[in-house]
């Protein structure tokens, strides 16, 4: 008797739902490389201005003190802040959509900067030189914990940095996933629109 009523149950309804292909009109996909270009551009700037704050920020305390593995720390973080500054550009920076492209030029070059992003996101650690960046902080701030194991009272000055760098290490990783799969989705829905175009 359960056979005969299959629809009653939600899960099923919804897995036996005929499925309509992704479309997109060519002016919303044409819109959306725009908006995607122009994202692209402001997140540039906005991390080139940053790594080139950082570069000076720590190029100025390594004027400022005497202490040489300190100086070693700073001079690895001041670098790190143009390492990162070149790489935002290099990597982010997107490329030109023109003026009269088409519907297959506009869909190409919008999954092309897509993928772009994502490839980016997938290579973060190496391409904006986190790495670098824990390896400068570490003989910056090793020393002085070290000696602060004498004195308890300085390791409290340094619990607000490890509390905020304990929280923000985990939601790091959450929502750069959380932006892949997104990216990915959007990435197989232009796959798909493109497949739709060729097969027509």
């Amino acid at each position: 008797m359960p056979d005969e009523f299959p629809m009653n149950d939600p899960k099923q309804i919804w897995q036996n739902q005929p499925t309509e292909a992704f479309k997109m009109s060519a002016e919303e996909v044409r819109q959306r490389a725009q908006e995607l270009q122009m994202k692209s551009r402001l997140a540039t700037f906005m991390w080139v201005a940053i790594g080139l704050f950082l570069a000076i920020f720590f190029a100025r305390m390594f004027a400022q003190i005497q202490d040489t593995v300190a100086r070693i720390g700073l001079a690895i973080l001041s670098l790190w802040g143009i390492y990162g500054a070149y790489h935002a550009y290099k990597w982010i920076w997107p490329g030109k959509l023109p003026p009269d492209a088409t519907f297959a030029t506009s869909l190409e070059f919008y999954r092309r900067e897509l993928e772009r992003k994502r490839d980016y996101g997938r290579h973060i650690w190496r391409r904006s030189g986190l790495l670098v960046c824990f390896l400068g902080l570490a003989i910056l701030v090793g020393p002085p914990l070290i000696k602060g194991l004498e004195n308890p009272r300085l390791l409290l000055n340094a619990a607000p940095f490890f509390i905020l760098l304990a929280i923000w290490f985990p939601l790091f990783f959450i929502i750069g996933r959380r932006q892949m799969r997104k990216l990915e989705k959007e990435i197989d829905e232009l796959v798909q629109i493109d497949r739709d175009i060729r097969n027509h």
